[in-house]
């Protein structure tokens, strides 16, 4: 019963937007055809337990032209590409933009080359051709380009950024024909899963301004889940951490509950980082150490100078006197001394007015 009202809170959710949010229909809407909540900005979970990154993410289909798709960086070898459950980083939002009680009123790996890259995966998941790709910022951009795929000028300083620490990455791309087979219109995401053994794992995000002018505003978000409060590096203005706690039972069994999804653990700590940011202030990628060191790699976050002190579960520098807890502890603090302070004070006001007078 209780899976349930969540994904009805999903569909409510849903509902609620289209009624109040008219704009947005006008790029295609935020509901599907089959009552799956759309997502309107991009939305990425990274897990990491037991030395593996699952990195769960949505393609946008977006008519389907001969255009390269999207292009994700990738920290290690994935052994594993597949789809996702239909609704997981649906469920990720609702747990941080909760609906308003008076709402409810198959991978084959293949050891050919392309160009002058290495593929070394390649799969379909429904109308999505994915490669994975191994190979330096030139090869990959030879591949791309001998696919007839588009290349933006800034593509070639892009994937250099990222070969520099890593020769992964993944390509994607919409078949037009087999999307309008299965039905998709403008606006439908394809959600995968990329499973990667990793020591270091990092979220990309300066890629996301790939193509665009300085001044267009990226809007992401991104959950993390870690065994514990992880240390962060990379966070750009405007890449702020929003929620870092314990992730509930709810949570966690609803995740797990998806297709997919049974790898999600029993327990886990949820961050979630907003971003919302001028292409030209997104520089860095986001480093996390989930060990519990404090220690996140400067490198993968992609800074070639010093690099400022990394932050634990986004609310303090490591090293603060002030450790992760409840938000609002300090007010309450504030607040207990402040009574206290006038409570002693009217004692001693009560006790002065008692005092035997002097003749």
């Amino acid at each position: 019963m209780r899976r349930c009202l969540s994904l009805l809170a999903l569909i409510t959710a849903g509902i609620v937007m289209v009624v109040t949010a008219a704009p947005a229909m006008a790029c295609g809407g935020l509901v599907a055809p089959d009552g799956a909540v759309r997502l309107d900005q991009t939305t990425t979970l990274a897990a990491y337990h037991d030395g593996v990154e699952h990195y769960v993410t949505s393609f946008q289909y977006a008519g389907g032209g001969t255009n390269f798709g999207s292009i994700i960086p990738l920290p290690g070898v994935p052994t594993d590409v597949r789809r996702a459950g239909s609704w997981t980083l649906q469920r990720l939002e609702l747990e941080v933009h909760p609906v308003p009680p008076e709402a409810f009123a198959g991978a084959s790996a293949a050891g050919s080359t392309a160009g002058a890259a290495q593929v070394i995966l390649q799969t379909t998941v429904d109308a999505l051709d994915i490669t994975v790709l191994k190979g330096g910022a030139q090869e990959v951009i030879t591949w791309i380009r001998d696919h007839g795929y588009f290349v933006s000028q800034d593509a070639p300083a892009m994937l250099q950024f990222y070969a520099r620490r890593s020769p992964y990455f993944l390509a994607a791309r919409f078949d037009a024909a087999k999307a309008q087979a299965l039905g998709q219109t403008d606006g439908d995401g394809t959600p995968i899963e990329i499973t990667i053994p990793t020591p270091r794992p990092w979220v990309p995000v300066h890629i996301l301004t790939l193509a665009k002018i300085p001044q267009a505003i990226v809007q992401a978000d991104v959950f993390l889940l870690t065994d514990r409060a992880p240390a962060l590096l990379g966070l750009d203005p405007g890449v702020a951490v929003q929620a870092s706690e314990p992730a509930s039972a709810d949570l966690l069994t609803d995740l797990r509950s998806d297709k997919n999804s049974s790898w999600i653990p029993s327990q886990a700590w949820l961050t979630y980082i907003n971003i919302n940011a001028p292409a030209s202030a997104l520089t860095h990628d986001l480093a996390i150490d989930p060990s519990g060191a404090g220690k996140p790699s400067a490198i993968e976050a992609g800074y070639e100078t010093a690099a400022p002190k990394p932050v634990v579960a986004g609310v303090e520098p490591i090293g603060s006197p002030v450790t992760p807890g409840n938000p609002h502890a300090f007010a309450y603090a504030a607040l207990f001394a402040l009574v206290l302070v006038a409570g002693l004070g009217g004692w001693v006001a009560l006790m002065w007015s008692r005092r035997p007078q002097e003749g």
